[in-house]
């Protein structure tokens, strides 16, 4: 009998992490689905959506034994959902602000794509040292409807000039700055 289910995994950060929890899945004849892996801060963070013959119980003991996970917040549960995403999780826009931090950066941007029907498909978000201080870079991989997107981004880009951060994006492998 074949699981759907999602595994998520919070450690600390290690050279060759997601060899290791990759090929022991494969080792277990697990397929998998869509997949993230970003460190926060000293930490990491992997989830993947999956195929497993495997039940959750054994798959959450198998990776308890690895010793790279051995003080892991490990989560191994069925998936409901839909394995394979719908249509407004195709990516159209790749998004890349950067400036100085502000409060409310994040939120001020997303809420500008909420308004053009607009689907955040992957966000990630960093301060960056530097000479002149902490920078702020995001990138978002973005769904826009093509009839809205025009206007979206025109928004995008009032948003970031208005706080004096430089604002580009790609569509369709075109690039584009603000």
């Amino acid at each position: 009998m074949t699981h759907t289910l999602l595994i998520s995994i919070f450690c600390s950060d290690k050279v060759g992490l997601i060899s290791t929890i990759t090929g022991t899945l494969f080792d277990l004849g697990i397929n998998l689905g869509d997949t993230t892996f970003a460190v926060l801060g000293a930490g990491a963070e992997f989830t993947t959506v999956c195929d497993s013959p495997v039940s959750p119980e054994k798959l959450l003991q198998q990776l308890r034994e690895l010793p790279e996970l051995v003080d892991a917040d490990l989560k191994v549960s069925h998936f409901d959902l839909a394995s394979l995403h719908g249509p407004n999780a195709k990516i159209t826009h790749q998004i890349t602000l950067q400036g100085a931090d502000h409060p409310g950066l994040i939120a001020q941007l997303t809420e500008v794509l909420t308004a053009f029907q607009a689907n955040i498909v992957r966000l990630n978000a960093e301060r960056i040292p530097g000479a002149t201080g902490t920078q702020y870079l995001i990138h978002i991989s973005a769904y826009i409807p093509e009839a809205r997107a025009e206007a979206c981004l025109a928004s995008i880009s009032n948003t970031a000039s208005s706080l004096q951060i430089h604002c580009y994006w790609e569509q369709q492998g075109q690039a584009f700055k603000a």
